[in-house]
């Protein structure tokens, strides 16, 4: 059997080596399971003790897609299984989910904190739990076929992953509009917003990847950076890099979620008369979309605004935990991946229908002794 991440390590001129890890799972758009995420833990781990390793680069199989998002179908089973069980009042008895969401937020913690520089070669789809993995990265590429989104709110999820943290960084409350709408953007708007760093053509990676064999990387993480960075400007596309419909509506963006009231602002972004496709299929999504997740979306965004990622981290833990225990995250997998219905019947099913009692218990702490995130 194939590993579902494979792992090479390649030997540059002056003896330095090059870690190239590689999502290997392209017939599910390489979504990541808990076998994935373990297997990156170990080697990325391993990887960081090791002096001759100058950077790491993180890739995927395939040309449809980097990352497509989390291993659904097995925290869906998880969750309906724990729906009719005896704990089902206890948010932690789901083990699987509680063990995917911990080392999955522990793999993308540890990108972003990283002791050496990571390359992800964000090619193709990139959303939900593929964002995750992207976003710590040191080093960032989207190339002309990216197309990055956070469409959580489909599946009664929330931007998880770190996105809390992320979306409320963007520019303006683009981060609150893409939260929202869950609206794909490609390299040029994957830039405006922080999403990537370097926007690059597929046609250039081979070569991108062989000038890395032969640069004089060090023992210094600064000296490796910099070359790093070096080299991916000079392979950078200018083309690529031409403001995007998200970039184009910063203005209007900012005008339709500039209210403090989330009711108002879907109500603005739903009733928005202009003939856009790109703001018109936003549009429909949220409307589509689960009202609960569209009001945590909105709180989440705004408590993680000023508080450092590990806390963040911490939080969505605990957040993704009550989503797995409600209705709305197995309802959106079921009409989405399972029955493949698209008709989930969200509950409730209107924004009016989500209390603010309702909204702070997602925010409430399992009876544990300690949090699994404690030590992030």
């Amino acid at each position: 059997m194939t590993a579902s991440v494979l792992f090479e390590e390649r030997l540059a001129a002056n003896g330095m080596r090059i870690g190239v890890a590689t999502l290997n799972a392209e017939k599910t758009l390489n979504a990541l399971s808990l076998d994935m995420v373990h297997l990156l833990t170990n080697k990325l781990h391993a990887w960081a003790d090791e002096i001759g390793i100058a950077l790491v680069v993180l890739q995927a199989a395939g040309e449809k897609a980097f990352c497509a998002g989390g291993d659904l179908h097995n925290l869906y089973h998880a969750m309906r299984e724990h729906h009719v069980s005896d704990a089902c009042g206890d948010v932690a008895a789901n083990r699987y989910a509680a063990d995917f969401f911990a080392h999955e937020y522990r793999l993308d913690y540890l990108i972003h904190t990283y002791p050496k520089p990571v390359l992800c070669w964000g090619h193709g789809i990139v959303m939900g739990g593929g964002v995750g993995l992207m976003a710590g990265a040191s080093h960032r590429v989207a190339t002309e076929q990216s197309r990055v989104a956070m469409p959580e709110i489909s599946i009664g999820l929330y931007p998880d992953v770190g996105g809390s943290w992320l979306l409320s960084r963007m520019p303006g409350k683009t981060g609150l509009f893409l939260a929202l709408t869950g609206a794909q953007v490609r390299a040029a708007d994957a830039l405006f917003t922080g999403l990537a760093d370097y926007a690059l053509s597929q046609s250039s990676k081979v070569p991108v990847l062989e000038t890395l064999l032969v640069q004089p990387w060090t023992a210094q993480r600064r000296d490796n950076d910099a070359l790093l960075s070096q080299v991916l400007r000079r392979f950078a596309d200018p083309a690529l890099a031409a403001p995007g419909p998200l970039q184009k509506h910063f203005t209007v963006i900012n005008t339709l979620c500039g209210d403090t009231d989330i009711q108002r602002i879907v109500s603005a972004i739903t009733s928005l008369d202009i003939d856009d496709e790109w703001l018109h299929k936003a549009a429909t999504t949220l409307v589509a979309g689960s009202p609960s997740s569209a009001a945590l979306a909105h709180a989440l965004l705004q408590r993680a605004r000023n508080i450092p990622l590990a806390d963040v981290f911490r939080m969505e833990y605990v957040v993704s935990l009550h989503c797995a225990a409600r209705h709305d995250f197995g309802e959106g997998i079921r009409a989405l991946l399972i029955d493949k219905d698209g008709k989930p019947q969200w509950e409730p099913a209107s924004l009016k229908g989500v209390t603010p009692e309702m909204l702070e218990a997602y925010f409430t702490e399992p009876a544990w002794t300690r949090h699994p995130l404690a030590d992030l």
